[in-house]
């Protein structure tokens, strides 16, 4: 499967090009600028395309059967980012991947996405933002899942996960663990059309899918 990944620059988006280098599958790398292309490659792409997600896409998208969504505005951008990339750029993508007849749309949401009013103030924007594309995606006709981590860390992530339609409690988990699930959804087939929440666990990652 060729997998185009969107934020594959960014921390979950560099484990997971390592992942994907150690499995069955492809992944085109989407860069803004050509010189982040080699080192991209080496972390495991097999190519690595010029593109921007507040453009129009789908010349770098053509021949992909997969997107997996792991982009974002960042921590030290103003809100106007926020709904450019978080929210227009991942409803841009699902349109242009719909339009082009990819099918398989994995999206990198949060947890309590779907109840931002309820998370802190200075993140409810943040929230109200991934809402909206997860809400944009669960109606486009594509088979999606969408994965809600918690609190992202850097520590060193162990394979091991908890996972569930709903986590009661807001935990946390370390992004390599996050790109080891993102993998892991290519190959689960009961991910399809789905939506949970994951934090670090005792369960390995596939053995956690499974039970979904």
């Amino acid at each position: 499967m060729h997998v185009f990944i969107a934020g594959a620059n960014g921390q979950i988006g560099r484990f997971l090009l390592q992942e994907i280098a150690d499995s069955k599958h492809e992944a085109r790398a989407l860069v803004r600028h050509a010189d982040q292309g080699p080192e991209l490659q080496q972390l495991g792409a097999t190519e690595t395309v010029i593109g921007d997600l507040e453009q129009d896409c789908s010349e770098a998208m053509r021949g992909c059967d997969a997107v997996i969504f792991t982009a974002g505005s960042g921590p030290h951008t103003g809100p106007d980012k926020t709904i450019d990339v978080d929210q227009d750029g991942a409803i841009r993508l699902v349109d242009t991947a719909r339009a082009m007849g990819i099918k398989r749309f994995i999206m990198v949401s949060s947890m309590r996405a779907e109840e931002p009013e309820k998370g802190p103030e200075k993140l409810q924007h943040y929230l109200r933002a991934k809402r909206n594309a997860d809400e944009h995606l669960k109606s486009s006709g594509l088979n999606y899942t969408i994965v809600r981590p918690g609190r992202l860390t850097n520590d060193d992530g162990n394979g091991k996960v908890s996972v569930s339609e709903r986590q009661d409690a807001f935990g946390e988990i370390p992004r390599q663990d996050v790109a080891r699930v993102l993998s892991a959804v290519l190959d689960s087939d009961n991910t399809g059309n789905c939506v949970f929440d994951v934090v670090s666990g005792d369960v390995p990652v596939r053995d956690a899918l499974a039970n979904l």
